[in-house]
């Protein structure tokens, strides 16, 4: 079984506990609050994923972690049981595979925009309300500027890809010139 397919099963576990106590997005906060931590730590992260160490001196270290991080109880144990069962090194995978299944759930979709310059309040409620208008799902806009795209907007929403900037439109028009020479 592929990591991706075990962090899927995972995932789905803690979702469901996270379902029936209607905490979908205390849990991928907590999650992501977690996760965050080991991809800054490469150390810890090594430590966590060596099988050297033992368990109990894993699970301690990770204890301690999730008492200064606040951590709630049934995201500790959880985490716990994933020291358990060798599986922390695959939280980011994990995590990310709960956020899909609790956006799902809460008819939520992810979209990125990169535009060339900073927009403006307005037009970045426009843009997501229209977003959301096309989707049929709320939208949570994350804006990123990337100065290489002269002009326009390129939006990403899951695997589809809406690419509005200059810099394509520019490199269309140099192929077609390029064609008919």
């Amino acid at each position: 079984m592929t990591s991706s397919n075990i962090a899927k099963r995972y995932a789905r576990a803690f979702f469901e506990v996270a379902k029936e106590e209607r905490r979908y997005e205390d849990y991928s906060r907590e999650l992501g609050r977690f996760s965050a931590i080991l991809k800054e730590n490469k150390g810890l992260n090594e430590f966590l994923a060596n099988p050297i160490f033992a368990r109990p001196d894993k699970k301690a270290v990770v204890e301690t972690i999730l008492q200064k991080a606040g951590i709630s109880e049934l995201t500790a144990n959880f985490l716990k049981l994933l020291v358990d069962k060798r599986r922390i090194g695959i939280i980011s995978d994990i995590e990310s595979r709960y956020r899909e299944l609790m956006d799902e759930a809460l008819n939520k979709v992810r979209v990125t925009v990169s535009t060339a310059f900073p927009l403006t309040g307005e037009l970045a409620a426009q843009l997501q309300e229209s977003l959301e208008r096309l989707t049929g799902k709320q939208v949570e806009m994350t804006v990123l500027l990337d100065p290489s795209l002269l002009g326009g907007v390129v939006v990403r929403i899951g695997d589809t890809l809406y690419d509005g900037s200059i810099r394509t439109q520019l490199n269309k028009i140099k192929d077609l010139l390029g064609e008919e020479m």
